[in-house]
């Protein structure tokens, strides 16, 4: 189970292996495209509704980051990086952030330094043992794609007086 202290006012979150179970399917013409689960979908709206900012990082681009962000307003959407540790800094100066005030969720390498800088770090059962191995990085129980992101958002809405599930 995920516990996260009401402060928490930003949420930052890797996409691929968060938000979608990691895979990329490939069409006959090409084309890639991936799955999205309507909880992790729904999270994204619950945060909203509830007054979080939403961050995203993610080291690909692609057009499911589009419809989520244009969708839900994500105040910071940054694809294609590989050095996500200077993107969170960014963030975390922009908007005053002090260490209590956002969660990094990430699962691979590329998030190791964020995940490190972050006090509230979140990964996924199928991470790279790097990732799960970080010291009091939460794991949640669902995978990624598969509801990981909305345990999240859940944890939140269960800790914060104010924020009573608001759709």
């Amino acid at each position: 189970m995920i516990v996260l202290p009401e402060s928490i006012k930003f949420v930052i979150t890797d996409f691929d292996g968060i938000v979608t179970d990691n895979c990329v399917y490939i069409g006959a013409n090409g084309e890639m495209s991936r799955k999205l689960n309507f909880k992790d979908v729904m999270g994204f709206s619950i945060l909203r509704k509830n007054g979080y900012r939403i961050g995203i990082i993610s080291g690909e681009k692609n057009s499911a980051i589009e419809i989520i962000s244009k969708k839900f307003n994500v105040e910071e959407v940054h694809q294609g990086i590989r050095v996500k540790i200077d993107v969170i800094k960014s963030i975390v100066e922009r908007y005053n952030l002090s260490e209590e005030e956002f969660v990094y969720i990430g699962d691979d390498i590329n998030d190791y330094d964020s995940l490190t800088y972050a006090k509230y770090r979140v990964t996924v059962p199928d991470a790279v043992d790097k990732i799960k191995n970080i010291k009091d990085i939460q794991i949640t129980e669902a995978r990624g794609g598969d509801g990981a992101f909305r345990e999240v958002v859940d944890a939140l809405m269960s800790t914060s007086v104010d924020c009573k599930h608001k759709f």
